[in-house]
């Protein structure tokens, strides 16, 4: 695995990638806790949503991993 993504000339880092997909991802999942009412157990919103960003990009980052593989 190189570590970049070539988009028509352009080197794009794999971690760029990820970020994005992680930020669609995230946004999909917040919705649904939100629908849910899981925030209102939530002490402190901003912090619950880096968190879950950073488990979503950790996982998204070893599925790529083994799917490269």
């Amino acid at each position: 695995m190189t570590g970049e993504l070539d988009l028509y000339g352009v080197y794009i880092p794999n971690l760029l990638a990820l970020m994005l997909a992680t930020l669609l991802v995230s946004l999909m999942v917040r919705r649904v806790l939100a629908f849910l009412g899981v925030y209102a157990l939530v002490w402190h919103r901003g912090l619950f949503d880096v968190a879950l960003y950073v488990v979503l990009l950790q996982a998204l980052s070893l599925l790529s991993q083994w799917w490269l593989s």
